[in-house]
């Protein structure tokens, strides 16, 4: 692994620190992109990428203290506030992401703007961002890594064991799972870039997300290294439980509703006539 990539004026730049910058600033630029699009004013999205950074940073490192008091190795919050609480490791993706969109909704209240329009052109950048992210955990090697793998399946695909896995212990090999997220945050800002012109409604796009993402979360739990809470689920894949079904749920929603305005439409047109 390569926490510490290299120093400049002997200024040391770590992997971590600096995919977590570049995964903001493509984000926030994908993002601006979008509000020129929608003809919205770019200067809001300084706002929002700074309380998205916000939001995600603490809210990560929250939600990391309480999953490692919870289902940690019986740590006291003590410890864990004088060891981790400074840390630039440990930020947890579900915590940090639902203070994000808490602290954008109030912004976006006080500004008097459309809330889902905003998410809407948020997510694309967001999804790739994360996938960002993930390539400074990879380089860091800060834990979010999988389950030991089998020797023989990567002799078979040709990999490098001393490339792209991290070590738990000397020796031991693992699912590079920081890299599989990488994979599929390509593929979801693929699908919602491809899709972003064609929603019928604000807040779609977002349903998608949620989908999509909860998804992709809860497949890679299952050989990441989590601790399992309920019917051997992690708390990571419960909270994508609950993202997929309100995802589901808001999509056939809004498409009964716009069903029902358009039969109203359709019905008084022809009592007019």
């Amino acid at each position: 692994m390569h926490p510490k990539l290299f120093e400049i004026f002997g200024i040391p730049v770590y992997s971590y620190g600096l995919m977590l910058g570049l995964a903001f600033l493509i984000g926030s630029y994908i993002f601006t992109r979008e509000l020129r699009r929608m003809k919205l004013d770019e200067n809001i999205g300084v706002i929002i990428t700074i309380l998205a950074i916000i939001g995600g940073i603490v809210g990560g490192k929250i939600f990391y203290l309480l999953e490692e008091w919870n289902f940690g190795k019986g740590a006291s919050i003590k410890s864990l506030l004088s060891s981790d609480l400074l840390s630039p490791a440990g930020l947890t993706f579900y915590g940090g992401l639902i203070l994000a969109i808490v602290l954008i909704y109030f912004y976006v209240k006080f500004k008097k703007l459309n809330f889902l329009q905003i998410i809407d052109a948020m997510v694309p950048g967001a999804t790739i961002g994360y996938g960002i992210a993930r390539i400074g955990c990879h380089l860091s090697g800060d834990g979010c890594y999988g389950m030991q793998v089998n020797n023989t399946f990567w002799e078979f695909l040709g990999c490098e064991y001393s490339k792209g896995i991290v070590p738990t212990t000397p020796g031991e090999l693992v699912h590079p799972t920081p890299l599989y997220e990488l994979g599929y945050a390509i593929i979801i800002f693929i699908i919602l870039w491809l899709i972003r012109k064609k929603t019928k409604y604000y807040g779609q796009l977002f349903y998608y997300y949620l989908i999509l993402t909860g998804i992709g979360r809860f497949l890679v739990e299952f050989i990441r290294r989590n601790p399992k809470v309920i019917l051997n689920l992690s708390q990571a894949q419960l909270i994508s439980i609950v993202m997929i079904i309100l995802g589901v749920l808001l999509l056939i929603y809004n498409r009964k509703k716009i069903s029902y305005k358009n039969n109203t439409i359709k019905q008084e047109s022809t009592n007019t006539l």
